[in-house]
């Protein structure tokens, strides 16, 4: 469902390490970038919970014909028996790093010479724009033959089965054709065990990184991720790839242990909302145009290389007599706040951290639904060495 609420995005400036204290400066004594929280007489507080509501504002650099940007009107909720407009209050930690999917192939059901065809179909933003219902490669080996033996069709070497996959997967036609797409440029494999319990382990690569281009008009940012689905079924590779969900000779169990996922708070995702939401909060020239003589009003103040943590504070008109009967529906607001919580060297920041206790003090504590996925390390005592598991995430 689209969201038409009325978004003001406010970026901390990663040299802000503290908020104005309570009383200390007014919205028309904020600094070039500097944010703060303000009540209704438009003083700094460091505990909004006291006032009948408070703004979010943040001084800017060019302020020809404009004042400190500003939010509408919050009225928080911390205690019982307390009215407040504010519909939704969450935050999004920053996870930077994106996990990619992990597929273990196992519990092979084959017999010695059968002919056993994978098939893998890989899904991103960009592979679906080249490919209708993503990029499907099916790869076909003969299971090897049996040592000879009272029942020699029983029993199949895996290892060696699925080093032949291994092999055939990646292959790809030599040269350098920008139409030669391959598996491998996106997958990377290996087998884990030396028996017939041995599996194919079939591990994402993290998607390309584009480049920023100079356009400030530019969406260079891209959502995306990649994800893909495995087929191992019984005879040659069919022919109608849409239905190989739907094959019944199924002779190999693959199973997901890690979920590809988007990263979250980078400095490339903020620049982008800093542009998506410029329209909304400029006080003129609105548009963002490719000649930068006329982008003088737009400003940013993303830190290359820094994580984020982002809040959303969504809330309705303070003052319902503001709103008139109508056939329309009726807008809300939301104000977006992005914090520092990891510089460009890893170490921690303490901005995100001091921005939730002050916003806590008024709207009480924080839902925060996302986690950073781990992945730790196992070693086995089988072909290879080392290994990497990782939890399943819805």
């Amino acid at each position: 469902m689209a969201d038409f609420s009325l978004t003001t995005l406010f970026v901390v400036p990663v040299g802000q390490t503290s908020f104005p204290s309570s009383g200390s400066i007014s919205t028309q004594d904020l600094t070039a970038g500097q944010v703060g929280i303000f009540t209704n007489a438009y003083l700094s507080t460091t505990t909004p919970g006291s006032a009948p509501y408070f703004y979010i504002a943040q001084g800017r650099t060019n302020t020809y014909l404009q004042g400190s940007k500003r939010s509408d009107k919050i009225k928080g909720c911390a205690s019982a028996n307390c009215t407040s407009n504010v519909t939704e209050w969450y935050k999004v930690n920053g996870c930077p790093t994106a996990a990619s999917q992990v597929t273990n192939v196992d519990g092979w059901n084959v017999k010695c010479g059968d002919i056993v065809t994978l098939t893998l179909r890989l899904h991103s933003s960009y592979i679906d724009t080249l490919y209708f219902n993503g990029l499907t490669r099916s790869v076909t080996v003969q299971a090897p033959c049996c040592d000879c033996g009272g029942n020699p069709c029983d029993t199949v070497d895996v290892p060696a089965l699925i080093d032949a996959f291994i092999l055939k997967l990646e292959q790809h036609a030599p040269g350098d054709n920008p139409d030669n797409i391959y598996l491998s440029q996106f997958l990377q494999f290996q087998r884990i065990g030396n028996d017939a319990s041995a599996m194919l382990v079939i591990t994402g690569k993290p998607l390309t990184k584009y480049g920023q281009p100079c356009d400030v008009a530019a969406f260079p940012f891209e959502y995306d991720r990649m994800y893909f689905r495995t087929f191992v079924y019984s005879g040659p590779a069919t022919t109608a790839d849409f239905i190989v969900a739907d094959n019944c000779n199924i002779v190999a169990t693959p199973v997901i242990v890690q979920r590809a996922s988007y990263p979250d708070g980078t400095s490339a995702e903020i620049a982008q909302l800093e542009k998506n939401f410029y329209s909304y909060q400029a006080g003129y020239l609105k548009h963002l145009y490719r000649m930068a003589g006329y982008n003088e009003n737009f400003e940013s103040w993303v830190s290359d290389g820094v994580t984020y943590d982002t809040f959303y504070i969504k809330f309705n008109e303070l003052d319902k007599s503001a709103y008139s009967w109508g056939d329309y529906i009726h807008e809300d607001s939301m104000v977006i706040i992005a914090a520092a919580s990891t510089a460009a060297n890893g170490s921690p920041l303490g901005t995100a951290a001091a921005l939730e206790t002050i916003l806590e003090n008024a709207l009480g504590a924080v839902t925060g639904g996302n986690s950073c996925i781990t992945t730790t390390s196992t070693t086995t005592t089988t072909w290879p060495s080392t290994s990497t598991t990782s939890t399943l995430i819805p």
